[in-house]
């Protein structure tokens, strides 16, 4: 079994590591647009061109489904990378998880880029999914494009910045981009800090692995074989090795032995 997953930077490592807790014997895929991060502030017409690119050269490496571990790309490309890929290539787009969040109860907050904060579509996954919950949207310039570049100093920040925002009473905040699971720690622990309590933290990457298994009729739980799965990372379609930036989070740190045996 082999699963791509796509992204315009590292923030496919949360979705990455959670299919291979599921499915540890499953080669991985990843492939991201470094040269064109971040998505989120270029026009829908451009990043559907990049993300159709950065899908192509995934899908050359013939995976059984392709994971767009990306919100923004999610938001504006997944039309045109389904109507290229499928069916031969199942393609899962990354949901927000407002509908889990809103179950729980309110208040809710959700954290996302500046882009995707107030756009039509969280509106609409808003008024689908969390109907008469107290929804408060923050949006969080800056923090996607720092954890990236693993620059510490500019997560505090944009972090302080958002709990900040945050009311104090929230229950429970959604991590609205693929990138701010991968420092979901700090992220509680300034919310704590900034309200007193830690709310519920949730984001997509274990659903999105889960819907992309269930689409190929996959289960977890499989040992890895003899030798282990491969990795193969791909930045602009050339292949490569996964960054000092990524491998600066345990996301990334865990996939380092498979890349390094491959």
């Amino acid at each position: 079994m082999k699963i791509a997953l796509m992204d315009s930077g590292i923030g496919l490592l949360a979705a990455a590591a959670a299919v291979r807790r599921l499915r540890p014997d499953a080669d991985l895929v990843l492939s991201s647009d470094p040269a064109g991060m971040p998505w989120g502030p270029r026009t829908p017409e451009d990043l559907a061109r990049r993300a159709l690119a950065v899908a192509e050269a995934a899908a050359a490496h013939r995976p059984d489904a392709l994971i767009v571990a990306c919100n923004t790309a999610s938001v504006h490309a997944l039309p045109t990378l389904r109507a290229r890929l499928e069916p031969g290539l199942p393609v899962i787009g990354t949901v927000p998880a407002i509908k889990p969040a809103a179950g729980d109860g309110g208040p809710v907050a959700i954290w996302a880029t500046p882009a995707t904060t107030g756009s039509p579509y969280q509106r609409g996954l808003i008024e689908q999914f969390a109907a008469g919950v107290e929804v408060t949207e923050v949006p969080c310039p800056g923090l996607a494009d720092a954890v990236e570049h693993a620059d510490q100093a500019a997560v505090d920040a944009a972090v302080a910045a958002a709990a900040a925002l945050t009311p104090a009473d929230v229950r429970t905040v959604v991590l609205g981009c693929t990138h701010y699971e991968l420092v979901a720690e700090r992220i509680g622990d300034a919310l704590e800090r900034a309200a007193g309590h830690r709310p519920g933290l949730l984001g997509s990457a274990g659903a999105v692995a889960a819907q992309a298994l269930r689409r190929i009729g996959g289960t977890p739980g499989d040992v890895v074989p003899p030798g282990g799965a491969t990795l193969t990372v791909l930045h602009d379609g050339v292949e490569s090795t996964l960054t000092d930036a990524a491998l600066s989070y345990a996301e990334g740190r865990g996939l380092r032995e498979v890349s390094a045996a491959r």
